[in-house]
């Protein structure tokens, strides 16, 4: 989605708080979250993640840091992502799904989390089938 006259830039301001916390304490069944409060963004990452291999929590967590920029600068809300992922729990990663109204910030984040996992030589196939 092409928007350049909807752009919003990062606030100056900007403060990332990384939780690495246990799965059942995710807002829903997710490995992997953000939500903003103004401009404190906090992403969530599933301990467990990180338990078989620690490069994957730094894979997740590049994913969602550039999907929720990606998504703020467009005018993509947190809540508009979670309503569609809990619609869509059981259909595999719905951010791919065409229909998601963050897909293309997605398959963004996914692309660069995908270069990272090449440059820190992490089986790609293997970190998705996890």
């Amino acid at each position: 989605m092409n928007r350049p006259g909807c752009f919003q830039t990062i606030p100056d301001n900007l403060v990332v708080r990384l939780h690495l916390l246990p799965q059942r304490e995710q807002r829903y069944d997710t490995e992997g979250d953000w939500l903003w409060a103004e401009n404190t963004l906090e992403v969530r990452i599933s301990r467990e993640v990180g338990e078989e291999d620690p490069r994957y929590g730094m894979l997740m967590f590049v994913h969602e840091l550039l999907e929720a920029l990606l998504c703020r600068s467009m005018g993509v809300t947190a809540a508009q992502v979670d309503s569609f992922d809990l619609l869509h729990q059981g259909d595999g990663e719905p951010g791919e799904l065409r229909s998601a109204p963050y897909h293309g910030q997605h398959m963004a984040a996914q692309a660069a989390e995908r270069a990272l996992a090449d440059q820190l030589a992490v089986d790609w196939k293997r970190y998705l089938g996890r």
